[in-house]
């Protein structure tokens, strides 16, 4: 079981999902520090020009508008957060316990990126839409990364190979939108025992497929 988490962790790093590099990293970065110290709403694309030290010419050439920019911002941050996800599930033993810690981590991370996590808890409103409401491009990208690990478990024979991978990562992603959109006066999300919990109870008994009918 152990050598084969091990791969299962080593085919996640090499995934195209990780390693993709951004275009226009030098205006991501600034737009990225813009947002933080301004927020999405107070921000032009002047503003990220200016920061960058380029043209507003050269920003619009590379992001044709400025909700083009945050989508791109936003992404870039996501995949930030799954590179905290493979550090944080490296020392989990089972497919089950790397479900539990990547759950826990995913939360912990996005609510806890300076960007992200700083415009859920006070400027909502432009950030959601582009986490769930972008035609479900960011959803979508978030949900082939599980999919993909779900997928790796498979190969590795920790997962059964009936499993709907496709469907099960949309499930557990989209219960993870919902966590960071929208308030809970249930869960603690500041309660990691609590996040881990939940995740042995609800998510882990997803891997296994539904008996047939």
């Amino acid at each position: 079981m152990v050598g084969s988490a091990a791969a299962v962790i080593r085919s996640l790093r090499s995934s195209s999902w990780v390693s993709v590099p951004v275009a226009g990293a030098g205006a991501g970065v600034s737009s990225y520090e813009q947002f933080c110290r301004m927020g999405i709403r107070r921000s032009t694309m002047e503003d990220v020009a200016r920061r960058a030290k380029v043209s507003r010419i050269i920003v619009y050439r590379r992001f044709a508008t400025k909700d083009v920019l945050v989508e791109h911002v936003v992404r870039r941050e996501f995949r930030r957060s799954f590179d905290r996800f493979l550090t944080d599930i490296e020392r989990a033993g089972t497919a089950a316990d790397r479900v539990i810690l990547g759950f826990v981590s995913s939360l912990r991370s996005i609510r806890g990126n300076p960007l992200i996590g700083g415009l859920i808890a006070v400027e909502p409103d432009p950030l959601v839409p582009f986490m769930i409401k972008d035609g479900g491009r960011t959803l979508a990208t978030v949900r082939q990364f599980v999919a993909g690990q779900l997928r790796r478990e498979q190969r590795a024979g920790n997962v059964s190979s009936a499993l709907d991978a496709d469907l099960v990562a949309e499930l557990m992603v989209r219960i993870s939108a919902s966590f960071l959109a929208i308030p809970s006066l249930v869960v603690d999300l500041d309660d990691d025992e609590q996040l881990a919990a939940m995740a042995r109870r609800f998510l882990v008994p997803m891997l296994k497929p539904a008996a047939p009918e």
